[in-house]
Protein backbone atom coordinates (compact mmCIF):
# COMPACT_ATOMS: atom_id res chain seq x y z
CA UNK A 1 0.00 0.00 0.00
CA UNK A 2 1.29 3.50 -0.43
CA UNK A 3 0.37 6.59 0.96
CA UNK A 4 -0.54 10.08 -1.13
CA UNK A 5 0.48 13.77 -0.39
CA UNK A 6 0.34 16.66 -2.83
CA UNK A 7 3.17 17.82 -4.85
CA UNK A 8 4.19 20.22 -6.96
CA UNK A 9 7.09 19.36 -9.34
CA UNK A 10 9.28 22.97 -10.15
CA UNK A 11 12.62 23.76 -11.51
CA UNK A 12 13.98 27.10 -9.83
CA UNK A 13 16.99 28.51 -11.46
CA UNK A 14 19.60 25.45 -12.53
CA UNK A 15 18.04 23.09 -9.34
CA UNK A 16 15.15 21.35 -9.55
CA UNK A 17 12.61 19.64 -6.97
CA UNK A 18 9.79 19.03 -4.93
CA UNK A 19 7.95 21.89 -3.38
CA UNK A 20 5.51 21.11 -0.37
CA UNK A 21 3.68 23.33 1.73
CA UNK A 22 4.80 22.23 5.63
CA UNK A 23 1.17 21.18 6.19
CA UNK A 24 0.79 18.10 3.76
CA UNK A 25 4.50 16.56 5.38
CA UNK A 26 4.23 14.86 8.60
CA UNK A 27 5.27 17.04 11.75
CA UNK A 28 7.50 14.80 13.28
CA UNK A 29 10.76 15.74 11.73
CA UNK A 30 11.95 12.07 11.58
CA UNK A 31 9.20 10.78 9.48
CA UNK A 32 9.34 14.01 7.55
CA UNK A 33 12.57 13.28 6.26
CA UNK A 34 11.97 9.42 5.76
CA UNK A 35 9.05 11.00 3.58
CA UNK A 36 11.56 13.38 1.62
CA UNK A 37 13.95 10.63 1.32
CA UNK A 38 11.23 8.76 -0.24
CA UNK A 39 10.11 10.78 -2.52
CA UNK A 40 13.51 11.74 -4.23
CA UNK A 41 14.50 7.68 -4.28
CA UNK A 42 17.46 7.92 -1.89
CA UNK A 43 19.53 6.49 -0.84
CA UNK A 44 20.04 4.87 -4.63
CA UNK A 45 23.03 6.59 -7.23
CA UNK A 46 20.27 6.88 -9.89
CA UNK A 47 17.29 7.70 -7.54
CA UNK A 48 15.35 5.39 -9.97
CA UNK A 49 12.33 4.86 -7.24
CA UNK A 50 11.67 8.55 -6.77
CA UNK A 51 11.71 12.30 -8.52
CA UNK A 52 15.88 12.98 -8.15
CA UNK A 53 18.12 13.09 -10.75
CA UNK A 54 20.98 11.26 -9.65
CA UNK A 55 22.41 14.58 -8.74
CA UNK A 56 23.08 17.02 -6.12
CA UNK A 57 21.18 19.81 -8.15
CA UNK A 58 17.95 17.64 -9.16
CA UNK A 59 17.62 16.67 -5.31
CA UNK A 60 16.80 18.97 -3.70
CA UNK A 61 13.62 19.92 -1.51
CA UNK A 62 11.14 23.51 -1.10
CA UNK A 63 8.81 23.29 1.99
CA UNK A 64 6.76 26.37 2.38
CA UNK A 65 4.18 28.04 4.98
CA UNK A 66 2.17 30.94 5.93
CA UNK A 67 4.73 33.21 7.87
CA UNK A 68 4.59 34.53 10.80
CA UNK A 69 6.40 37.15 10.92
CA UNK A 70 4.70 40.81 10.25
CA UNK A 71 7.43 41.81 7.46
CA UNK A 72 7.40 38.34 5.51
CA UNK A 73 4.85 36.89 4.23
CA UNK A 74 6.26 33.40 3.68
CA UNK A 75 8.78 30.82 5.13
CA UNK A 76 10.86 28.97 3.52
CA UNK A 77 12.68 25.74 4.50
CA UNK A 78 15.52 24.00 1.97
CA UNK A 79 16.64 20.90 2.20
CA UNK A 80 19.27 18.71 0.48
CA UNK A 81 18.52 15.27 0.25
CA UNK A 82 21.56 12.85 -0.34
CA UNK A 83 21.48 10.90 -3.56
CA UNK A 84 23.95 8.30 -1.95
CA UNK A 85 23.20 8.23 1.54
CA UNK A 86 19.80 8.03 4.01
CA UNK A 87 20.44 11.78 4.67
CA UNK A 88 18.33 14.97 4.62
CA UNK A 89 20.24 18.20 5.66
CA UNK A 90 18.28 21.24 6.38
CA UNK A 91 21.47 23.41 7.34
CA UNK A 92 22.82 25.16 3.43
CA UNK A 93 20.14 26.93 2.04
CA UNK A 94 19.43 27.06 -2.04
CA UNK A 95 19.14 30.16 -4.09
CA UNK A 96 18.15 28.82 -6.90
CA UNK A 97 14.70 27.04 -5.41
CA UNK A 98 14.46 29.83 -3.92
CA UNK A 99 13.63 31.04 -7.26
CA UNK A 100 10.24 28.92 -7.59
CA UNK A 101 9.18 29.72 -3.91
CA UNK A 102 7.28 32.79 -4.72
CA UNK A 103 5.10 31.17 -7.56
CA UNK A 104 4.56 28.65 -5.24
CA UNK A 105 3.65 30.83 -2.73
CA UNK A 106 1.11 32.55 -5.12
CA UNK A 107 -0.66 29.70 -6.83
CA UNK A 108 -0.84 27.77 -3.31
CA UNK A 109 -2.95 31.12 -2.21
CA UNK A 110 -0.69 32.59 0.42
CA UNK A 111 0.38 35.81 -1.12
CA UNK A 112 -1.99 37.41 -3.50
CA UNK A 113 -1.41 39.00 -6.77
CA UNK A 114 -1.05 42.68 -6.07
CA UNK A 115 -3.31 43.52 -9.42
CA UNK A 116 0.09 44.55 -11.17
CA UNK A 117 2.56 42.93 -13.22
CA UNK A 118 4.75 41.72 -11.05
CA UNK A 119 3.94 40.69 -7.17
CA UNK A 120 6.18 40.97 -3.92
CA UNK A 121 6.67 38.04 -1.96
CA UNK A 122 8.35 38.48 1.20
CA UNK A 123 10.48 35.56 2.10
CA UNK A 124 12.20 34.57 5.42
CA UNK A 125 14.59 32.07 4.84
CA UNK A 126 14.62 29.54 7.61
CA UNK A 127 17.80 27.82 7.17
CA UNK A 128 20.06 31.06 7.66
CA UNK A 129 17.15 33.35 9.52
CA UNK A 130 17.46 36.11 6.28
CA UNK A 131 15.01 37.71 4.46
CA UNK A 132 14.83 37.80 0.75
CA UNK A 133 12.29 39.54 -1.35
CA UNK A 134 11.19 38.20 -4.65
CA UNK A 135 9.32 39.78 -7.39
CA UNK A 136 7.38 37.30 -9.66
CA UNK A 137 5.88 37.99 -12.68
CA UNK A 138 2.29 38.01 -12.50
CA UNK A 139 0.87 39.70 -15.86
CA UNK A 140 -3.22 38.96 -15.87
CA UNK A 141 -3.56 38.35 -12.69
CA UNK A 142 -2.12 34.66 -12.39
CA UNK A 143 1.83 33.63 -12.42
CA UNK A 144 3.74 34.24 -15.59
CA UNK A 145 6.30 31.45 -16.61
CA UNK A 146 6.72 32.03 -19.95
CA UNK A 147 9.22 34.80 -20.82
CA UNK A 148 12.63 36.16 -22.56
CA UNK A 149 14.89 36.00 -20.20
CA UNK A 150 17.48 33.05 -20.00
CA UNK A 151 19.64 31.90 -17.57
CA UNK A 152 23.01 30.07 -18.33
CA UNK A 153 22.52 26.23 -17.39
CA UNK A 154 19.17 26.24 -18.22
CA UNK A 155 17.65 25.67 -21.86
CA UNK A 156 15.24 28.24 -23.36
CA UNK A 157 13.87 31.25 -21.71
CA UNK A 158 11.32 32.13 -19.33
CA UNK A 159 9.79 35.38 -17.46
CA UNK A 160 11.99 36.67 -15.12
CA UNK A 161 12.11 36.46 -10.83
CA UNK A 162 14.35 39.00 -9.39
CA UNK A 163 16.07 38.08 -5.73
CA UNK A 164 16.94 40.53 -3.62
CA UNK A 165 18.94 39.06 -0.55
CA UNK A 166 18.54 41.78 2.53
CA UNK A 167 20.42 40.40 5.12
CA UNK A 168 22.04 37.18 4.31
CA UNK A 169 25.15 38.20 5.95
CA UNK A 170 25.88 35.60 9.03
CA UNK A 171 22.67 33.96 9.02
CA UNK A 172 24.14 30.29 9.69
CA UNK A 173 27.47 31.29 11.87
CA UNK A 174 26.23 34.83 13.49
CA UNK A 175 29.47 36.19 11.19
CA UNK A 176 30.41 37.96 8.18
CA UNK A 177 33.44 36.32 8.73
CA UNK A 178 33.36 33.62 11.12
CA UNK A 179 37.01 33.01 12.03
CA UNK A 180 37.47 36.69 12.70
CA UNK A 181 40.02 36.62 9.92
CA UNK A 182 39.53 38.00 6.04
CA UNK A 183 42.31 35.07 5.58
CA UNK A 184 43.07 31.81 7.40
CA UNK A 185 46.11 29.85 6.89
CA UNK A 186 44.42 25.79 6.27
CA UNK A 187 46.84 22.91 5.05
CA UNK A 188 49.05 25.68 3.77
CA UNK A 189 46.88 27.40 1.79
CA UNK A 190 44.95 30.46 2.21
CA UNK A 191 41.65 30.78 2.43
CA UNK A 192 38.74 33.34 2.75
CA UNK A 193 35.62 31.67 5.39
CA UNK A 194 32.76 33.63 4.39
CA UNK A 195 28.89 33.34 5.85
CA UNK A 196 27.43 35.28 2.88
CA UNK A 197 24.23 33.80 2.14
CA UNK A 198 26.05 30.26 1.99
CA UNK A 199 28.96 29.28 4.23
CA UNK A 200 31.78 28.83 1.74
CA UNK A 201 35.19 28.21 2.06
CA UNK A 202 37.40 29.84 -0.78
CA UNK A 203 40.83 29.11 -1.98
CA UNK A 204 42.88 31.23 -5.09
CA UNK A 205 42.75 28.60 -7.87
CA UNK A 206 46.39 29.89 -8.04
CA UNK A 207 47.35 28.45 -4.73
CA UNK A 208 46.41 24.86 -5.97
CA UNK A 209 47.78 25.09 -9.12
CA UNK A 210 45.17 26.01 -11.29
CA UNK A 211 43.71 28.26 -13.81
CA UNK A 212 40.50 28.53 -12.20
CA UNK A 213 38.27 28.07 -15.49
CA UNK A 214 38.75 24.29 -15.32
CA UNK A 215 35.59 22.14 -16.68
CA UNK A 216 33.74 20.15 -13.54
CA UNK A 217 34.86 16.74 -15.07
CA UNK A 218 38.42 17.48 -15.00
CA UNK A 219 38.25 18.40 -11.07
CA UNK A 220 36.18 15.80 -10.34
CA UNK A 221 38.48 13.50 -11.63
CA UNK A 222 41.45 15.06 -9.95
CA UNK A 223 41.26 13.19 -6.82
CA UNK A 224 44.19 14.60 -5.38
CA UNK A 225 42.41 17.63 -5.58
CA UNK A 226 39.37 16.93 -4.35
CA UNK A 227 40.53 15.43 -1.15
CA UNK A 228 42.81 18.30 -0.29
CA UNK A 229 39.90 20.07 -0.81
CA UNK A 230 37.60 18.21 1.80
CA UNK A 231 40.61 18.37 4.03
CA UNK A 232 40.54 22.33 4.15
CA UNK A 233 36.67 21.85 4.42
CA UNK A 234 36.67 20.21 7.23
CA UNK A 235 39.26 22.33 9.14
CA UNK A 236 37.23 25.51 7.72
CA UNK A 237 33.85 24.15 9.62
CA UNK A 238 36.13 23.60 12.86
CA UNK A 239 36.99 27.03 12.51
CA UNK A 240 34.11 28.52 11.79
CA UNK A 241 32.21 27.07 15.23
CA UNK A 242 30.26 24.36 12.65
CA UNK A 243 31.92 21.30 14.44
CA UNK A 244 32.46 18.25 12.83
CA UNK A 245 31.61 18.60 9.14
CA UNK A 246 31.84 15.22 7.79
CA UNK A 247 28.49 14.52 7.46
CA UNK A 248 27.10 18.20 6.66
CA UNK A 249 27.32 19.60 2.76
CA UNK A 250 28.32 22.94 4.60
CA UNK A 251 31.36 24.61 4.62
CA UNK A 252 31.17 24.38 0.49
CA UNK A 253 34.37 24.74 -1.16
CA UNK A 254 34.86 27.26 -4.01
CA UNK A 255 37.60 27.76 -6.11
CA UNK A 256 38.01 31.05 -7.90
CA UNK A 257 40.79 33.26 -10.01
CA UNK A 258 40.28 36.58 -11.16
CA UNK A 259 38.46 36.90 -14.48
CA UNK A 260 39.56 38.86 -17.60
CA UNK A 261 37.92 42.09 -16.81
CA UNK A 262 37.37 43.63 -13.44
CA UNK A 263 34.40 42.82 -11.71
CA UNK A 264 34.46 39.30 -13.15
CA UNK A 265 35.51 36.09 -11.35
CA UNK A 266 36.13 32.25 -12.26
CA UNK A 267 34.57 30.65 -10.06
CA UNK A 268 34.09 27.32 -9.16
CA UNK A 269 31.97 25.72 -6.15
CA UNK A 270 31.67 22.34 -4.94
CA UNK A 271 28.69 20.88 -3.72
CA UNK A 272 31.02 20.46 -1.69
CA UNK A 273 32.20 16.62 -3.04
CA UNK A 274 31.71 17.06 -6.85
CA UNK A 275 31.89 20.51 -9.10
CA UNK A 276 28.90 22.14 -9.78
CA UNK A 277 27.87 21.99 -13.17
CA UNK A 278 26.95 26.17 -12.93
CA UNK A 279 26.73 27.61 -9.56
CA UNK A 280 24.67 28.20 -6.72
CA UNK A 281 22.80 31.61 -6.08
CA UNK A 282 23.95 31.79 -2.89
CA UNK A 283 27.69 30.60 -3.43
CA UNK A 284 27.24 33.59 -6.65
CA UNK A 285 26.64 36.17 -3.70
CA UNK A 286 29.23 34.90 -1.06
CA UNK A 287 31.71 35.26 -4.09
CA UNK A 288 30.41 38.93 -5.31
CA UNK A 289 31.07 39.28 -2.02
CA UNK A 290 34.65 38.42 -1.10
CA UNK A 291 35.23 40.12 -4.57
CA UNK A 292 34.30 43.24 -3.57
CA UNK A 293 34.97 43.15 0.44
CA UNK A 294 39.08 44.30 0.67
CA UNK A 295 41.62 41.57 2.24
CA UNK A 296 39.47 38.34 1.06
CA UNK A 297 41.82 36.03 -1.39
CA UNK A 298 39.10 37.01 -3.83
CA UNK A 299 39.28 40.83 -3.22
CA UNK A 300 39.60 42.26 -6.84
CA UNK A 301 42.33 44.94 -6.78
CA UNK A 302 40.77 46.75 -10.18
CA UNK A 303 37.75 47.70 -7.99
CA UNK A 304 38.04 50.09 -5.24
CA UNK A 305 36.45 48.97 -2.18
CA UNK A 306 33.57 52.41 -1.88
CA UNK A 307 30.59 52.66 -1.09
CA UNK A 308 27.25 52.08 -3.66
CA UNK A 309 26.18 49.33 -6.00
CA UNK A 310 28.57 47.51 -7.90
CA UNK A 311 27.86 44.56 -10.25
CA UNK A 312 29.98 41.57 -10.21
CA UNK A 313 29.93 38.76 -13.06
CA UNK A 314 30.80 35.14 -12.03
CA UNK A 315 32.30 32.94 -14.78
CA UNK A 316 30.92 29.22 -14.27
CA UNK A 317 30.93 26.35 -16.09
CA UNK A 318 27.64 26.57 -17.49
CA UNK A 319 28.21 30.59 -18.15
CA UNK A 320 27.77 33.75 -15.92
CA UNK A 321 25.80 34.76 -13.05
CA UNK A 322 25.35 38.55 -12.59
CA UNK A 323 25.01 40.09 -9.43
CA UNK A 324 24.36 43.65 -8.01
CA UNK A 325 25.79 43.95 -4.56
CA UNK A 326 25.07 47.55 -2.66
CA UNK A 327 27.69 48.38 -0.42
CA UNK A 328 28.41 51.44 2.12
CA UNK A 329 30.39 52.70 4.61
CA UNK A 330 30.07 52.13 8.32
CA UNK A 331 32.19 53.09 10.97
CA UNK A 332 34.75 53.48 8.12
CA UNK A 333 34.79 50.01 6.84
CA UNK A 334 32.68 49.10 3.63
CA UNK A 335 29.72 46.55 4.72
CA UNK A 336 27.35 44.78 2.68
CA UNK A 337 24.05 46.13 2.28
CA UNK A 338 22.16 43.67 0.20
CA UNK A 339 22.21 41.41 -3.06
CA UNK A 340 20.32 40.89 -6.37
CA UNK A 341 19.60 39.00 -9.41
CA UNK A 342 17.75 37.24 -11.63
CA UNK A 343 16.40 33.56 -11.92
CA UNK A 344 13.70 32.07 -13.80
CA UNK A 345 11.77 29.33 -12.93
CA UNK A 346 9.19 26.64 -14.28
CA UNK A 347 6.19 24.37 -12.98
CA UNK A 348 6.75 21.28 -14.35
CA UNK A 349 3.64 18.93 -12.33
CA UNK A 350 1.94 18.83 -9.98
CA UNK A 351 -0.31 16.19 -8.43
CA UNK A 352 0.03 13.58 -5.80
CA UNK A 353 3.24 12.01 -5.03
CA UNK A 354 2.54 8.16 -3.60
CA UNK A 355 5.04 7.44 -1.01
CA UNK A 356 5.66 3.90 0.15
CA UNK A 357 3.64 2.66 3.77
CA UNK A 358 7.09 1.39 4.92
CA UNK A 359 8.17 4.69 5.68
CA UNK A 360 5.29 5.52 7.92
CA UNK A 361 5.80 2.09 9.52
CA UNK A 362 9.29 0.94 9.70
Amino acid sequence: MTTSIPCVLMRGGTSRGPFFLSDWLPADLALRDRTLLAALGSPNELQVDGLGGGNSLTSKVAIVSRSTRPECDVDYLFAQVSVDEARVDTRPNCGNMLAGVGPFAIEQGLVAVAGQNTTRVRVFNVNTQARIDVKVSTAGDHVQYEGDVHIDGVPGTAAPVLLDFLDAWGGVTGHLFPTGNRIDTIDGINVTCIDAAQVMVIVHAHQLGLRGDEPPAELDADTKLTARLETIRLEAGRRMGLGDVTDSVLPKPVIVAPGPTAGTVYSRYFTPKRCHRSHAVTGAIGVAAALLLPHTVATDARIEAAAGTRRVTVLHPAGSIHVDVELASKGGEIALVQASLVRTARKIFEGKLFVPDHVFHP
